[in-house]
């Protein structure tokens, strides 16, 4: 015979007596309530917490939000399902029918039938105050709570979607997804200041590594994916890099996420920017196309002006101009550079910013890149005393740089010439 222990938690309810017997209720996030065709009384289930709390004589209003949309449910009940730990901040669990909304202001609401409080909050002591908007500075100090927020919960959907749209992107195109490895004993070709790896506690050992070799944060997936593309023809990856660069600038982080691409038997840049124009169309587009509020929140508080800008971009098909006619640009320009453009040396954030002005304020590719100043991996050119090579950078209005890249050198010899130097 089994004894079975029972760990039971304590949920406080508040309902109206008798329940009625109903079938079980279907879970919906708010965003899927939200947008429920049918309205006739579906009884559902609504998880999540509560915005707002708003009590009348015979009626109680809430508005629950669990994260999964913006905008919020309103929740209308008798004001016998009313209680005290129905505060701003509350966990709950609403159960009711789904109904169409007689406000103008939501499309649908739900009518309470039983409310289980999950978790109460003391509204006064809680940092999160209804209706306020709180500094990025005073929420960095309630990281726990900050994602409750309307601007962090807007960015992290945002994110999340820009992240499927990615994985979806490369799927549809048919490359294979590639998991490189986070700890590694290479440096990718110096692409960052690199943060070293040591066991803790007892299993440090003096003058002896881990691996036997040194171990570090890997700063780019490149070396592998360059292994795998000799067994598929098209891979990325797309996960954490580790930089240990001193900056505060948002353009210098010591974490942060990035994809990158590997494909075989391709002969020329403009099958490079084929692919990186439409990732960056498919990408965009998916996220105003599923997240339009929280876009919009952005647009408006976040980023102002951007929106129009980025319709423009979509719109427009990206220029294409050479590393040497960019520098002839910003020779001509009549704005004063803190460094003086020259041919040979790498552009700097301010003239990255003007080109892209220059152009119409439109994504433009920059190509074919002096030798000197890239990897000894990109393919030569051999265009005689220039000496460039079959590189591309993707200059963004607003942002700068987002995407680089290039053809591989695949002739042994001009490798060997060049490892030898």
């Amino acid at each position: 015979m089994l004894g079975v222990r029972c760990l039971l938690r304590s949920v406080r309810f508040c309902s109206s007596a008798p329940f009625p017997r109903h079938k079980p209720s279907a879970r919906l996030s708010v965003r899927d309530a939200l947008g429920a065709q049918n309205t006739s009384g579906e009884r559902i289930k609504v998880q999540g917490w509560i915005r707002s709390v708003r009590s009348q004589k015979e009626v109680l209003f809430l508005h629950v939000n669990d994260g999964s949309s913006l905008e919020s449910l309103q929740v209308v009940a008798d004001s016998s399902l009313d209680s005290r730990e129905l505060t701003f901040g509350s966990s709950v669990e609403i159960q009711g029918q789904l109904i169409k909304s007689p406000s103008k202001r939501q499309n649908v609401e739900l009518k309470a039938e039983i409310i289980k409080i999950v978790g109460n909050c003391d509204a006064k002591a809680f940092p999160i105050k209804y209706k306020e908007r709180h500094p990025l500075e005073y929420l960095r100090q309630y990281p726990h709570f900050r994602c409750r927020t309307n601007v962090l919960g807007s960015i992290l959907r945002i994110r999340s979607e820009a992240t499927a749209a990615v994985h979806s992107f490369f799927k549809d195109s048919g490359f294979v997804h590639i998991h490189t490895p986070i700890i590694t004993s290479n440096d990718s070709e110096g692409a960052g200041e690199l943060f070293q790896l040591e066991p803790s506690g007892k299993l440090k050992v003096p003058e002896e590594n881990f691996f036997n070799v040194p171990a570090f944060l890997t700063v780019s997936g490149q070396l592998h994916l360059e292994v795998m593309s000799g067994a598929f023809t098209q891979v990325f990856t797309f996960g954490p890099t580790f930089r240990a660069e001193n900056s505060q600038s948002r353009r210098h982080l010591a974490e942060f996420y990035m994809v990158e691409a590997e494909i075989s038997f391709v002969n020329s840049l403009q099958d490079l920017m084929q692919v990186i124009e439409e990732l960056f169309k498919a990408t965009t587009m998916m996220v105003l196309s599923n997240c339009p509020e929280d876009v919009e929140l952005c647009h408006k508080f976040i980023a102002p002006g951007q929106k129009d800008r980025l319709e423009h971009m979509l719109k427009n098909n990206f220029l294409i101009i050479s590393y040497t006619e960019a520098v002839e640009i910003l020779k001509q320009a009549s704005q004063n550079f803190t460094f003086t453009p020259k041919w040979g040396v790498n552009l700097q954030t301010e003239h990255e910013k003007y080109l892209v002005k220059h152009c119409g304020n439109i994504p433009v590719f920059i190509i074919n890149y002096p030798l000197a100043i890239k990897p000894f991996y990109m393919r030569d050119n051999e265009d005689g005393p220039q000496h460039t090579v079959a590189a591309v950078d993707l200059l963004v209005p607003g942002v700068g740089e987002l995407f680089g890249g290039g053809l591989r050198e695949e002739r042994y010899h001009f490798l060997e010439e060049r490892l030898a130097r």
